[in-house]
């Protein structure tokens, strides 16, 4: 019987929900018979009493609320429907909950989920990837999980760090993405990133959603031309494992990136930045990056297939910088 991502997320609140007295879970509609707008956290408020805590649709207010909590010792996981609308709580994620450490040397233990990226029909408010907005701030993590032991071990591991952490969850990946478990026995530690395909010919970076893109592009490009691409899955992109993906560079000479997010001030430029300042000398072709383009998300699925970075461009690309 194989479980899903979103079955992993579950298990993952259900267990520090037993291990852990200080946690609770506060969002929009995530109690009751709804169970959250993917269902989350169905049926955990009847299990866990009085821990399951629904708000109203004010992402500033649960933000707000979360970090007095966490004040008082405990440890909220916070559910926001869409990640669009995190925006609306920048103040308290990066002045707030980002900053309190410094400012006073006491930790903010916090766990933010985000549901994000696109589905088809989802339009230009609920399809976002806006990670490397949250990244920005210093103080808090960002964990982008790929897989479905990721964003089980991941999150529980969120809510043992004794800091903010934003955890992003592709929308996509929720009932689409399944595996045989959700236990990986051998788990990496967060801040490390997954050699997801071994190659020689290229490295693609990617990360949540872009993963299963990127492992299908290689598919297609080994068996279409033989090229191999290694497959670099950033697992989370604060912290980011620079060493990682040097090391992947190191063997390959090429390097492309692929985001789901626009192209001004995203993780692919980071990453590329990252690369081209630490370790020029590794590459034997300039970096290339993909991204969704510079234009709100379109409504109609044929217009978001054409708007979202795919497996096929992915391995058009790279065959392109395999040539250089």
């Amino acid at each position: 019987m194989s479980v899903t991502y979103i079955d992993a997320i579950r298990q993952a609140m259900t267990e520090l929900l037993e291990e852990d007295p200080a946690v609770f879970l506060m969002g929009e509609d995530i109690a009751g018979k709804f169970g959250g707008a993917f269902k989350a956290t169905k049926g955990l408020d009847a299990r866990f009493p009085g821990r399951v805590l629904n708000t109203p649709i004010a992402e500033d207010a649960i933000m707000g609320m979360g970090i007095g909590a966490a004040l008082e010792g405990m440890k909220p996981i916070l559910e926001m429907q869409f990640a669009d609308f995190g925006i609306l709580a920048l103040n308290q994620m990066g002045n707030n909950a980002g900053a309190h450490y410094y400012r006073t040397g006491m930790p903010l233990n916090l766990t933010l989920r985000m549901p994000c990226g696109g589905t088809p029909a989802g339009g230009p408010y609920h399809s976002q990837c806006p990670e490397a907005l949250f990244a920005h701030f210093p103080g808090l993590h960002v964990f982008t999980p790929a897989t479905v032991a990721d964003a089980y071990f991941m999150l529980k591991e969120a809510v043992r760090i004794p800091d903010p952490v934003v955890f992003m969850e592709h929308k996509f990946l929720y009932r689409w993405l399944k595996a045989d478990s959700w236990i990986d026995p051998e788990p990496l530690p967060v801040g490390s990133v997954r050699i997801a395909r071994p190659g020689r010919d290229a490295t693609v970076v990617a990360f949540s959603a872009m993963v299963p893109e990127a492992l299908q592009a290689a598919e297609l490009l080994q068996r279409e031309c033989g090229y191999e691409l290694e497959v670099v899955d950033l697992r989370c992109i604060k912290p980011l494992d620079v060493g990682g993906i040097l090391g992947s560079v190191a063997r390959t000479g090429r390097l492309l990136v692929v985001s789901e997010d626009f192209p001004w001030g995203g993780v692919a430029a980071e990453v590329i930045s990252a690369v081209t300042s630490e370790g020029f000398h590794l590459l034997d072709a300039p970096p290339l990056r993909i991204t969704a383009p510079d234009t709100p998300i379109p409504y109609h699925p044929d217009l978001w297939k054409a708007h979202r970075p795919g497996a096929a461009k992915i391995a058009q690309t790279a065959r392109y910088l395999i040539t250089l």
